[in-house]
């Protein structure tokens, strides 16, 4: 596809007014959001995550059958929406998930630069969904995408989508806090949806700024625009820096002041995280937990 002629119909996205005005809205929503039911559907949209150096066969077991026998300590909460480990330890994971029916996630591509050949980039993928991820998150080619290659930072996406089939999620990370300018994480945004994402991240976790709330309100908008021009729903997905149960609240609110309630769902909204898990628990009965 030629994707730099089809971003004209899409727009060039929400101006720094418009983002302060939304986010003004999403302070005033807050308050009402500081409530068990939400605090239980952002715990519900979690993609629990587990991406660290040192991470290793039998630490991924134990992190993953955490997160299986969570509803034996906790039946009133819902688990979370998936997994997420580096791709090598897919197998792990499921070997640890069972039939309990969770989700994993793999981050693929080259993650977290995605500098390096599609060839290896595809082979990574397709390995990760044939040893079993029901679910992979990929980088865009940010330094192409910065030199005006837009084409090509799409037609690598699509091709991974290709590689990949239909039943699989597809998450594009957009590294929004590189891009930083409103139009660039727009444009990067329709790009990705265009090529076939079912969802757009905001951060690997990994740069130097992640997630942040200005950012999100472009990406939710640009996903807006999007699902009433074409019929499409894509999903958003927050990550990077997002820890506290405080946090979880203010993305969920933005998805929820910018796309309504039926994006609320984890078929349509997720959050990225490790150290959440906890503090939404605590936040949930009211105590500190130290669960995961």
């Amino acid at each position: 596809m030629e994707y730099s002629s089809n971003l004209k119909k899409f727009g060039t996205g929400v101006s720094p007014a418009e983002i302060e005005e939304t986010l003004a809205a999403v302070r005033r929503a807050l308050p009402k959001n500081r409530n068990e039911k939400v605090y239980k559907r952002c715990f519900g949209a979690i993609d629990l995550t587990s991406l660290n150096s040192t991470d290793s066969k039998d630490r991924i077991d134990r992190f993953v059958t955490r997160a299986v026998e969570l509803p034996n300590h906790y039946p009133e909460v819902p688990n979370v929406a998936s997994v997420c480990v580096y791709p090598v330890f897919v197998e792990t994971a499921g070997m640890a998930i069972g039939d309990s029916g969770m989700s994993i996630t793999s981050v693929c591509g080259g993650f977290p630069s995605s500098q390096t050949y599609l060839e290896v980039k595809m082979l990574e993928t397709a390995m990760a969904v044939e040893n079993g991820a029901d679910e992979v998150d990929v980088v865009i080619s940010i330094g192409e995408f910065l030199n005006g290659e837009y084409d090509l930072m799409g037609n690598e996406i699509e091709m991974l989508r290709n590689e990949i089939g239909d039943d699989i999620v597809l998450k594009v990370i957009l590294e929004s806090g590189i891009l930083a300018a409103p139009e660039a994480i727009h444009r990067a945004s329709v790009i990705a949806m265009l090529a076939g994402a079912d969802f757009i991240k905001t951060s690997t976790g990994k740069a130097a700024v992640a997630a942040t709330p200005e950012a999100a309100v472009v990406m939710c908008r640009a996903i807006r625009t999007f699902a009433e021009k074409t019929g499409r729903q894509v999903g958003f997905k927050a990550a990077g820096g997002i820890s506290t149960a405080e946090d979880a609240l203010l993305y969920y609110t933005i998805a929820e002041q910018v796309l309504g309630e039926e994006w609320l769902s984890p078929e349509r909204f997720r959050i990225g995280a490790s150290a959440l898990g906890n503090r939404l628990l605590s936040a949930i009965v009211g105590s500190s937990v130290e669960y995961f």
